[in-house]
């Protein structure tokens, strides 16, 4: 018999939608959560020269080079203005995702509650599952045409069983960008609830429009029960080196140690040095990367003018309501790929009420001059009034 944990496991549906698509060029692949501008070539260079060092082909440090976690710590103290000890506070990992699971393991119980927003990552939800958790859902909603989070919802829904939130910033699949006022009703409600936030960082500086960074761990009351799980797998575009950060308060990061280390025992050597060079060059290509992708949403709002969309204020990607359309989610994200030879991901599985309505579709990995073919190819569908 399946162990009960498998039992509330689903599939995320873009594995699916890939192996449908398969390698056809006429699909514009608006599914594929990467994207197709470079990495920092430093970064390239320090990886290949780590490839064959002794140093780099090894199981030690586990959390991490001492390095790496000072680029990490110094990453921190300019996003924050807190100071992270490398040796006691931050422990490096297998990409942002490992971290989730290590941070998830270290701080609930079988049985406790963790709040998600809805939609979010699938795989965020099942690391929860994965963990003990039972994930719950607090939805978002869209006003004037972006995202913003139900802070009554939220509010609502914190009970005694609640013992974390799990949140994006950007959101992840939404690229909704967490107010001043969220932020601040997230704060409270961890301060006088006791209750840990997970914050994956992972697309935290791709911001636009001007929008600024605000670190959680920098709010009254929120270093001491903030874990910060990062990753350079989006800003630096360094999505296979499979290296990622937890940092938190000493009180929990002894746990965090051990259920990262019994987890992967250590990160990738060989990906390590390139990590660590592309934290600390001053020109790694970050900010280029997120004008191209701001010059990429923008386009892609263009070509979905009329239709239901909701801007993102920052990350990879937006979501296009299917339901408004008169469609669900799995239809049209079906329609899309076999009229119009655009593959999309449908959001069922990926929160509740709110994302079952939605497809996503991912703006960082075609060129510009590829997006520029959307409007078409959805001229060959029903999808379009």
């Amino acid at each position: 018999m399946r162990p009960s944990r498998m039992m509330r496991v689903v599939g995320f549906n873009v594995d699916r939608v890939v192996s449908e698509a398969t390698t056809d060029p006429e699909v514009l692949r608006l599914e594929n959560f990467a994207t197709d501008l470079p990495p920092p070539p430093d970064a390239i260079a320090a990886t290949r020269e780590a490839v064959g060092a002794s140093e780099a082909n090894s199981y030690v440090p586990f959390t991490g080079t001492a390095g790496l976690r000072q680029a990490v710590a110094s990453r921190l103290k300019r996003q924050s203005n807190l100071s992270y000890d490398p040796d006691r506070q931050i422990v490096i990992t297998a990409g942002g995702t490992q971290g989730l699971i290590s941070a998830l393991l270290a701080v609930i119980e079988p049985g406790d509650e963790v709040l998600l927003t809805d939609p979010t990552y699938a795989g965020m939800i099942h690391r929860v599952t994965f963990a003990g958790g039972v994930p719950m859902f607090v939805p978002m909603k869209v006003v004037d045409k972006r995202w913003r989070l139900d802070l009554d919802m939220l509010r609502a829904m914190v009970t005694s069983r609640t013992r974390a939130m799990v949140l994006s910033n950007p959101g992840m699949p939404s690229g909704h960008v967490l107010s001043e006022a969220e932020w601040l009703a997230i704060r409270e409600l961890c301060v006088t609830r006791n209750l840990w936030l997970l914050y994956d960082a992972a697309l935290e500086g791709v911001l636009y429009d001007g929008l600024p960074l605000r670190h959680p761990a920098s709010l009254t009351g929120m270093p001491e029960r903030t874990l910060i799980i990062g990753s350079i797998s989006k800003e630096y575009r360094m999505i296979g080196w499979r290296i990622g950060w937890i940092a938190g308060p000493p009180k929990v990061m002894a746990d965090v140690f051990y259920t990262h280390s019994y987890l992967v025992i250590a990160p990738p050597g060989i990906s390590q040095k390139g990590a660590e060079v592309a934290l600390r060059t001053e020109n790694s290509g970050v900010q280029e990367a997120i004008s191209e992708w701001k010059a990429r949403r923008d386009l892609m709002l263009e070509q979905l003018e009329g239709l239901p969309v909701v801007i993102p204020d920052g990350g990879w990607s937006m979501l296009l309501d299917a339901h408004a359309l008169g469609y669900s989610a799995t239809d049209a994200a079906s329609i899309l790929l076999t009229q119009a030879k655009v593959a999309a991901t449908p959001m069922t599985n990926w929160g509740s009420s709110v994302a079952e309505r939605y497809i996503r579709l991912v703006f960082s990995f075609e060129t510009r001059e590829r997006l520029k073919l959307l409007r078409d190819r959805l001229r060959r569908t029903s999808l379009l009034p």
